[in-house]
């Protein structure tokens, strides 16, 4: 399947097909998903924005048993332009039953360069079988917070938008999980706004905040509304006393474990 939206320049799309070609060929291995992340699948890019290209990728059956495995990500050279890189299934694997969203926010990307649905389908499964709310939670809270202070935003004064932009997603995602009770939110911003709403004028300053990034090659530092820092940082207090339990991830390696050899069994080349 192959998903692109009216934005993505043509030359750059092809440049990114050939390196996932590239990919395959180099390193043995078959890519059966490959998509957008960043700014352009979040929903607010630039128009200097780079193309953050992601995939999973499956190495032979015995590479597996190999006691010296390959590394678990291969990168591709990067440039000003394109930043294209992706990780072995095992590690996505391995990500999901500690509680990474990442692995499911891939999975649910709305820009698609290359994929198949049965591989997205069986690894959603995996994603909804052992994704834990309380690890997520933490997950995104971490992130969020991390994001959310580099931008300089409770200082008070003058902070980096992009920063800004970085902390909004992570504290929608878990208004999102407050109201859907669920570990598997949507990657992209509207979407997450469109089903978990915050208050009219948050939602009307992000927009405000969104059209500006939109025209501007680099919004550089300013002041971030007000409306937006309180819902902010009252999702991250909201979502510190929502997941301050540590989860097993014991049980779930078992599952992650019997889950990954039957995918490898399916998915890699022969």
């Amino acid at each position: 399947m192959r998903r692109l939206t009216h934005d993505l320049d043509p030359d750059v799309v092809r440049q990114i097909d050939a390196r996932l070609a590239g990919v395959a060929e180099e390193h043995r291995v078959a890519v059966p998903w490959a998509i957008e992340s960043g700014s352009r699948a979040w929903g607010f890019p630039s128009p200097d924005s780079d193309y953050d290209c992601r995939f999973f990728f499956v190495r032979p059956r015995d590479d597996y048993l190999d006691p010296w495995p390959p590394r678990d990500v291969i990168e591709t050279p990067l440039d000003p332009v394109l930043d294209v890189n992706g990780w072995d299934l095992v590690k996505a694997v391995r990500l999901v039953a500690n509680g990474n969203a990442t692995v499911s926010e891939w999975l649910r990307s709305p820009i698609v360069y290359s994929g198949d649905a049965d591989f997205r389908d069986a690894l959603q499964v995996v994603c909804d079988s052992l994704l834990d709310l309380q690890l997520v939670g933490r997950h995104y809270l971490h992130v969020g917070e991390g994001q959310w202070a580099r931008s300089g935003a409770p200082d008070g004064g003058d902070v980096v938008l992009k920063r800004v932009f970085y902390a909004l997603r992570p504290a929608a995602a878990l208004h999102w999980m407050a109201v859907h009770g669920s570990a598997t939110p949507p990657m992209n911003l509207g979407d997450l706004f469109a089903a978990a709403s915050p208050p009219a004028q948050v939602v009307e300053a992000v927009d405000r905040m969104v059209a500006a990034k939109a025209v501007t090659r680099e919004l550089g530092t300013g002041r971030v509304d007000p409306a937006v820092a309180e819902w902010v940082t009252g999702q991250f207090a909201e979502a510190a006393e929502r997941y301050d339990q540590p989860a097993s991830t014991r049980s779930a390696r078992r599952e992650a474990a019997a889950a990954f050899r039957d995918l490898v069994e399916a998915w890699s080349p022969r």
